[in-house]
């Protein structure tokens, strides 16, 4: 296999339903550079940790090339960058600001307070799978909960949701690299898209500075704490961006994690068992199968040195998680899924100050449902392996897993 030809066979779709062979290779070249103008990928554990917290490693749009990221820039999309496309200090002013309506100090009981609703969601989503021999776990489970969750979080209208996934989806299609020349699926019908987004939230922004409720919405429109309010078009971008990373990857986790525990029954068994075991499930999921393979939008703003390799100042790199999270140099036996283990600080979540904002709901959602999945599908077996897959190689999961049940448990309280 040639250098040139390993970067597209990642992305190739062929590749989605075992990419880790791809990334074994890739580690024998920790940083690889395949083309003039192409990116600089790293994959070691290690190297990609340390990048994540190196304040030379810019996520700001700004110093990306319009060739190299149309997705951002403002003047195309007609919405500023979310805080994820940027640099501090303004990511951090608004990153504690919506931090400020998602959690402590100034909402401390929110996400905690969830966890009977989290409960009530996947009890009555399985409720309507009783008596069915076939599931499809994304459709009717992965999908739904998460978005059920992140819809009352916000505040945004769940019969809403035809008409927001008919925008979510270009552009999440956008970020995936495959689909950068794809007039359909490409960066600029993702530009499109997250302007009708924004303009469809701009009118529930609207209502909220009226009448705020209990929301997020509201609280973002209010601005609490020292960093006062974003302005609108802030809290336009900000919403876009948690009304999709609020279900996209834990679509993901959910999936691949009851895949996974199809293929490890023995793992299944004992969670049935003993519900409190999600949670060491779950961390060695997002190590193991992680829901963002790898992050393609960071810029060198000087020259690094790293692995005796030059990267110059202005350089696309893609630092690949799922590569860094089965790097033998870091995880024993990389390859086995092993919630036993002692030591799984993944890269799941990513690190820094961009790791993941919504990181603790995502773990929650997961090991709720996880645990759920287990009690109440009786022999519960995967009809296709490996079921078809999403074509986004960034955000990688089954698009569909189809499974045969001999019965899903009415549900009954835990004693």
């Amino acid at each position: 296999m040639t250098h040139a030809s390993l970067l597209r066979r990642i992305t190739d779709y062929a590749s989605r339903a075992d990419p880790y062979p791809l990334y074994e290779e890739l580690r024998k070249t920790p940083v690889l550079h395949e083309e003039e103008g192409g990116p600089y990928v790293i994959s070691s554990y290690y190297d990609i940790k340390g990048l994540l917290h190196d304040p030379r490693i810019s996520s700001d749009a700004a110093n990306a090339t319009a060739a190299d990221d149309e997705f951002s820039a403002p003047e195309a999309t007609g919405l500023p960058p979310s805080f994820l496309r940027l640099d501090p200090p303004e990511h951090d002013r608004l990153r504690r600001i919506a931090n400020s309506s998602f959690g402590p100090p100034h909402c401390p009981g929110r996400l905690d307070g969830m966890r009977g609703e989290l409960r009530t969601i996947v009890s009555e989503l399985l409720d309507g799978l009783v008596g069915a021999e076939r599931i499809d776990v994304v459709d009717q489970f992965a999908y739904p909960f998460p978005v059920t969750v992140i819809c009352r979080l916000l505040g945004v209208p769940r019969e809403d949701e035809p008409r927001f996934r008919a925008w979510v989806d270009p552009i999440v299609a956008g970020l995936d690299p495959g689909n950068r020349d794809d007039p359909d699926t490409g960066p600029k019908a993702a530009q499109e898209a997250r302007v009708q987004l924004g303009m469809y939230l701009a009118e529930l922004v609207e209502e909220r500075t009226r009448d705020p409720r209990d929301d997020m919405l509201s609280d973002l429109v209010a601005g609490h704490g020292p960093d006062g309010a974003m302005s609108m078009m802030e809290v336009l971008s900000t919403s876009v961006l948690l009304l999709i990373a609020g279900h996209e990857t834990t679509v993901n986790l959910i999936t691949n994690g009851m895949l996974t525990l199809l293929r490890h029954p023995e793992h299944l068994e004992r969670l049935r068992a003993d519900p409190g075991l999600s949670v060491r499930i779950v961390e060695e999921l997002l190590r193991y199968e992680p829901p963002v393979q790898f992050v393609p939008q960071r810029t060198c703003i000087t020259d690094i040195e790293l692995r005796g390799v030059t990267i110059p100042k202005g350089s696309r790199i893609w630092l690949v998680l799922a590569a860094g999270n089965r790097d033998p140099e870091r995880f024993a036996d990389p390859d086995r899924f092993d919630p036993d283990r002692e030591d799984i600080e993944h890269l799941g979540f990513g690190s820094g100050i961009h790791s993941c904002f919504g990181a603790p709901l995502a773990r929650l959602e997961a090991q709720i449902a996880l645990a759920e999945l287990a009690r109440r599908l009786v022999d519960p077996r995967l009809i296709e392996d490996p079921p078809p897959y999403r074509t986004n190689a960034v955000l990688r999961g089954p698009r569909h897993l189809n499974v045969e049940v001999d019965g899903v448990l009415p549900y009954r309280p835990r004693a």
